[in-house]
């Protein structure tokens, strides 16, 4: 069964395709949008739930290889399947080097699509919860003030408060009562949890 927030997005010039792929779409329960060209695509709202993208890899205008390009600098986190009727090695191989779920040669198996499909949706999913992780930390970490978020950084390199306060020129009772605020804000209790944070979030570490 499908989710509320999920759906699969066929993109393809050719009009056959739009009318074949979501009747078997469909008939497994899945929500299907199509499109007949990069663009058509590109200028849809945008769409923030699961889901995956069924692409033509030879499309007039921006290419499926292309859009692919365009769609990895936006980190859209919708996974995509390439179909093609002519197209060959290079193009597949640089495809799923890219991190295209699967390369599938027209005309395809019913069955290999929609395994193709149930892939990418997982692959959809595992996106979709480091990404919401990834927000809910960012979220926490920009209730931090400026003061905060400087400790915070010297606090995960191991450094005592009595260094970090004459890296900072302050107090070492300010320090302790700035990392008493950070492990509030941010739901933590130990030195640990807040390297993994910061791990997650990208945060770098100062020089000591």
């Amino acid at each position: 069964m499908t989710q509320k927030d999920e759906k699969i997005f066929v993109i393809d010039d050719d009009a056959s395709v739009r009318r074949s792929l979501p009747l078997l779409l469909k008939a497994s329960d899945y929500d299907v949008e199509t499109f007949s060209s990069s663009e058509e695509f590109l200028n849809r709202e945008q769409f923030n739930g699961t889901g995956c993208i069924i692409l033509d890899i030879n499309l007039e205008g921006i290419s499926g290889l292309e859009l692919q390009e365009e769609l990895m600098n936006k980190q859209d986190s919708l996974p995509i399947v390439f179909i093609t009727g002519k197209g060959g090695v290079p193009e597949s191989v640089q495809a799923l080097k890219k991190g295209a779920i699967d390369f599938l040669q027209k005309p395809f198996d019913d069955e290999q699509l929609l395994n193709a499909v149930e892939e990418a949706l997982t692959k959809s999913h595992e996106i979709k919860k480091e990404f919401d992780q990834l927000k809910k930390l960012q979220d926490l970490l920009s209730n931090l003030t400026e003061r905060e978020l400087e400790v915070f950084k010297y606090v995960i390199t191991g450094m005592l408060n009595k260094q970090i306060a004459y890296k900072l020129n302050i107090a070492e009772h300010t320090v302790k009562l700035h990392r008493g605020k950070i492990t509030e804000k941010l739901g933590v209790k130990s030195v640990a949890e807040l390297v993994r944070i910061a791990e997650k979030a990208g945060i770098s570490y100062p020089i000591k």
